[in-house]
């Protein structure tokens, strides 16, 4: 068996609204090998993965997996359960999944759930890997894949504290980013979204971080406000680091002047001998080391948030208690047995593990981990209490007296951090610890919520939600309004009329297309990002206040949607184009992977479609959100039955567009010859993208009829505010249209306005077309593009520009051939290697009258280079320019 394919689709997509791994499957000579034709398959894999019976699989119990094997079910299903068993032993429960069959014998559509993308996709080779060693009836060593995938789970997911941010941000419906592979988080999209890295905000000051990290200078500022705090002394040599200890008496605590974390932190040193270690420990990690008097008590974290207190826990480092007859590293083996502890984070618990800390511990008592403490003795094998190197956290929150909440919340305001892990130790925290001895003897800046959400003994506090509270209020979803927009054609300029539209309306918008990317007015990037990459762009984008969103299908194909829900999903139409690649075959299939945008909508928005499609009227039987129609037609059967259920819709009447619902009156916004996109209501395809654009606008909040009616009539298709859609530029007595279409039914429609635009020209004028075959798509369609530009034009200069993986010469050779299959004559059609070349070769056959339409692959560099054949004809002393009659 071979994987064809393998990538993770990371939102929603084809196949569902999860992240999921889209893997295409060759099962090879296996298709003739179900698995109850693979003699003891059954008992083999259940063997080695007992767990795969609580697989359902349809059958809506446990076990159905199992019966499925046994009545013989295809090894792709069986690859996909592996995949999701795998991620489920490696602490990622994940369910969902899907196998189906392609249109070529023996191969598969697979889909399934992930956690982590890296992890997911290892889940997916090694699933392949273990159903070939079933089937071979071959050994197959389960527990370090299964290690291997904890260990990727760990390096990629997020940690438990900032996972529990994210988790609370999206109970409350906010959205978010990761913006790194480790823990840089965006939550909420363009001018509304707060970031956070673990449990540090965009909020928390820098200062305040600088101070935390720096042990004297807390500890100073903190004796300037009377906070309680141990003795201690800065020191840099081991020497001094001794004339320390003797000054403050021992015990003592070492730690580096500047860290984090617990790094390089001994506490309780008792000894000479022991102290060497622990300055060695503290010097790796800052060359200036602190020794401060040890306190007597108990390690408590009391974490505040905003300001104010939000839990507070009693940490112990890990340790082993000794029972007179086990060696240390059994007694740790035995208390790795808990099934509460586990690897990394996967448990409430972490493994305690033997490292350097724990061996340099030992060795000060003159110990090794071979030794045998007395029964009811103490090994401490940490320096500090961290519940990621096996200590263990006793909710107290509700135990701390007044004075100490008091103290820690004044502490935050004092460091000037707005969420801090203040560290104190004391006999206790049910008494002031003033009064008790107790003192502050670190603050920590991004501090861990782990002990919090999940102590080994009392309540669990939900500490994130005063983090989104804080960030976000208790009201607001961290969401700007989005409008997504796909269809074959007509994308582009719809697009660009909303936002139009909606910069009319007082909104700074972030736009993709298959052109740019767009902030304002101004171009941040060029290039194609009608996909998932240009929607984060303009998602992160923190200026941005709405987003209008190209959507191409390929992106859909091969990453999903780049966010997670629109407010107006906007379905132009489905017709012919790169039929016959990523499994989309005919325009059934098409339909079906546009009608991903037309899912993805919010309960409260709005899905516009176009009622003279049939295959985009179709998606709207099932929507679960309200129906707005737009149709040329306003008398046809779907508007008619649409308006009668107390539906929206746009359309034409009386050569104007206008707004209709049920039976309310009809609402006039604008004479299609006020409508410049439209070339005064001459062009068809043009009036459905201003109808759609206006039904998309409208969906939004705070959009009025007389915005729509504003946008419309000031958006012209010049090249300043449309580039490359109907661009007509007249230079020295010719005309130049520049239009992007590649398919045939963008070319069909651009006849029209090529017809339009010769209507009064004189006789004997030529219509050269400028246009290129794109690689990617079959033969027969690039033909097909030649046989309909010889409908169009009287020449033709053909472009070998845009190859993709084609050898040189290939694209623009199956388009020539389609133009004279179509009786084209061969003396009017020549082949230019490159774009420049091509347009260079229009201009310079070009004559007074003549039309020449360029069909540009990049649309800057073309519109460029004839503006400056534009300004070379008409410059003093330059060509003379020439008057079209």
């Amino acid at each position: 068996m071979k994987i064809l394919e393998l990538r993770a689709l990371r939102g929603p997509n084809l196949w569902s609204r999860y992240q999921t791994v889209y893997m295409l499957l060759d099962t090879g000579r296996m298709e003739s090998r179900p698995t109850h034709k693979i003699p003891g398959f059954a008992g083999r894999i259940m063997k080695l993965m007992p767990s795969l019976y609580e697989h359902r699989c349809g059958v809506g119990r446990a076990g159905g997996f199992l019966s499925r094997l046994k009545k013989g079910t295809f090894l792709g299903h069986v690859v996909e359960h592996v995949a999701l068993e795998l991620q489920c032993l490696a602490g990622m429960k994940v369910g969902f999944g899907k196998t189906r069959e392609t249109r070529t014998p023996g191969v598969y559509h697979i889909v399934y759930r992930y956690r982590d993308e890296r992890a997911g996709l290892e889940a997916g080779k090694q699933a392949l890997r273990l159903v070939e060693a079933v089937a071979g009836a071959r050994s197959f060593k389960l527990v370090p894949v299964v290690q291997k995938l904890k260990e990727i789970r760990e390096e990629g997911m997020l940690g438990p504290s900032t996972r529990s941010i994210v988790q609370e941000a999206v109970s409350r419906d906010i959205p978010y980013l990761r913006l790194n592979d480790q823990s840089l988080v965006q939550l909420g999209w363009g001018n509304k979204q707060q970031r956070i890295q673990a449990t540090m905000t965009g909020r928390s000051s820098g200062l305040g971080v600088e101070i935390a990290d720096d042990k004297l200078l807390t500890k100073r500022l903190l004796e300037h406000v009377g906070a309680p705090v141990p003795r201690g002394k800065l020191v840099q040599t081991l020497q001094e680091a001794r004339a320390a200890a003797a000054s403050l008496k021992f015990p003592v605590t070492v730690k580096p002047m500047i860290g984090n974390h617990g790094r390089g932190v001994s506490a309780c040193v008792r000894s000479a001998r022991e102290l060497g270690a622990a300055f060695a420990n503290a010097r790796r990690i800052c060359p200036r080391v602190v020794v401060e008097k040890h306190l007597a008590g108990h390690d408590f974290r009391i974490l505040v948030i905003g300001h104010e207190m939000a839990a507070a826990a009693l940490r112990t480092p890990a340790h082993v208690i000794g029972d007179g007859r086990s060696a240390i590293k059994k007694l740790i083996e035995k208390i790795n047995s808990d099934e509460s502890r586990g690897f990394g984070h996967e448990k409430a618990l972490t493994y305690i593990t033997a490292d350097e800390m724990t061996e340099s511990l030992l060795r000060a008592r003159g110990w090794t981990l071979d030794s045998v403490p007395a029964a009811g003795e103490v090994v401490r094998l940490k320096s500090t209490a961290n519940l990621s190197t096996g200590g263990t956290a006793v909710d107290v929150t509700d135990k701390v007296h007044p004075s100490n909440r008091f103290l820690a919340e004044r502490v935050s305001r004092v460091i000037g951090l707005d969420i801090i892990g203040i560290d104190i130790v004391a006999p206790t925290l049910e008494t002031p610890i003033l009064d008790n001895g107790g003192a502050i003897v670190e603050v920590n800046a991004a501090p861990g919520f782990r002990m919090h959400l999940n102590p080994t003994q009392g309540l669990k506090r939900n500490v994130a939600k005063p983090v989104v509270d804080m960030l976000f209020g208790r009201e607001s979803d961290g969401r700007i309004p989005i409008v997504a927009v796909t269809g074959t054609n007509g994308k582009t300029t719809t697009v660009r009329l909303i936002t139009h539209i909606l910069q009319g309306a007082r909104r700074n918008v972030g736009s993709t297309t298959t052109d740019d990317i767009r902030v304002g007015n101004h171009v941040v990037l060029r290039g194609d990002y009608a996909g998932p990459g240009g929607a984060r762009v303009v998602l992160q984008d923190p200026t941005v206040d709405a987003a209008v969103l190209e959507v191409a299908r390929g992106g859909i194909l091969r990453r999903g949607l780049g966010y997670d829900r629109a407010d107006a999903a906007v379905i132009l139409n489905v017709a012919e184009d790169h039929l016959g690649a990523g499994g989309v075959d005919d325009l059934d299939d098409l339909a079906k992977v546009k009608a991903v945008v037309a899912d993805a909508v919010a309960p409260d928005g709005r899905v516009i479609l176009n009622a003279d499609d049939a295959r985009v009227l179709a998606m709207g039987k099932n929507s679960k959100v309200p129906v707005v129609l737009f149709s040329l037609n306003p008398a046809s059967s779907a508007v008619r039955a649409h308006l009668r259920q107390g539906g929206a819709v746009f359309t034409i009447e009386n050569a104007a567009i206008v707004f209709r619902q049920g039976r309310l009156p009809v609402i006039p916004i604008a004479p299609l010859v006020e409508v410049p996109v439209t070339l005064e209501g001459k062009v068809a395809f043009n009036i459905t993208n201003a109808l759609a654009a206006a039904a998309a606008a409208y969906a939004l909040p705070d959009v009025s009829f007389d915005d729509l009616r504003s946008g419309l009539s000031t958006f012209n298709p010049s090249v300043g505010q449309s580039p490359g859609r109907l661009n007509l530029i007249g230079i020295g007595g010719t005309d130049y249209l520049v239009d992007y279409g590649h398919n045939v039914p963008a070319l069909l429609a651009l006849k029209q306005v090529i017809d339009i635009l010769c209507e009064n020209r004189p006789a004997g004028h030529r219509r050269i077309g400028v246009l290129s075959g794109t690689g990617n798509r079959l033969d027969k369609d690039i033909r097909k593009l030649g046989k309909t530009a010889a409908k169009c034009y009287t020449d033709l200069i053909i472009k070998d520009s845009d190859r993709r993986s084609r050898p040189p010469g290939e694209t623009s050779e199956l388009l020539r051939q389609g133009a004279l299959e179509a009786g084209f004559p061969k003396e009017r059609a020549r082949v230019v290697e490159n774009e420049g070349g091509a347009i260079e070769a229009a201009i310079a056959m070009a004559k007074v009258g003549d039309l020449v339409v360029v069909q540009p692959d990049d649309v800057g560099a073309a519109i460029q280079r004839l503006l400056d054949h534009k300004a070379q004809q008409e410059k003093p002393g330059g060509a003379v320019a020439v008057k079209r009659p």
